[in-house]
């Protein structure tokens, strides 16, 4: 219900974090997921399975790696990878510096490598950096950081 409230009942465009949390919405009518967590090479059979049953399974992708991973394992005919570039923008938990000059080689390798089996959807930041956070100016203080920084990326 939390989910169909958060969505305007549109039960598209949903973030979870984990795949059991991708499973439950699919099996409540959620057909738009993206899961918020860098891609996990054990659990890339699952993460295919969902690709193929949903009409959109987006994930993340932090590194080359994972990218290669999803080139060696494409989607059947008329489906693809659908991927967003994971930004650590202060966070430090995961996600590839906006900074670093690989990023931007990591985003060119998503949209151009394989169009027929992956597609950049976009990129995505997550403000984790804000659960220490002690007050409402500190988390906008970070939001502001975050969005600049997503924002020169993006440019």
């Amino acid at each position: 219900e939390g989910a169909e409230l958060a969505t305007g009942g549109t039960r598209r465009g949903i973030v979870v974090s984990t795949l059991a949390e991708a499973k439950f919405l699919m099996a409540g009518g959620f057909d738009d997921i993206l899961y918020a967590y860098p891609l996990p090479g054990e659990r890339l059979e699952d993460c295919a399975t969902l690709a193929q049953q949903l009409q959109a399974f987006q994930v993340l992708l932090d590194t080359p790696q994972a990218l290669a991973l999803l080139q060696q394992h494409p989607l059947p005919t008329g489906k693809r990878w659908l991927v967003w570039l994971k930004l650590d923008c202060g966070n430090g938990r995961a996600g590839v510096r906006p900074t670093d000059p690989g990023a931007m080689a990591l985003a060119r390798a998503i949209a151009e490598e394989a169009p027929e089996k992956v597609t950049l959807v976009g990129v995505y930041a997550h403000c984790g950096n804000t659960y220490g956070c002690h007050d409402v100016p500190a988390v906008q203080a970070i939001a502001r950081a975050t969005t600049a920084a997503v924002l020169d990326f993006v440019t």
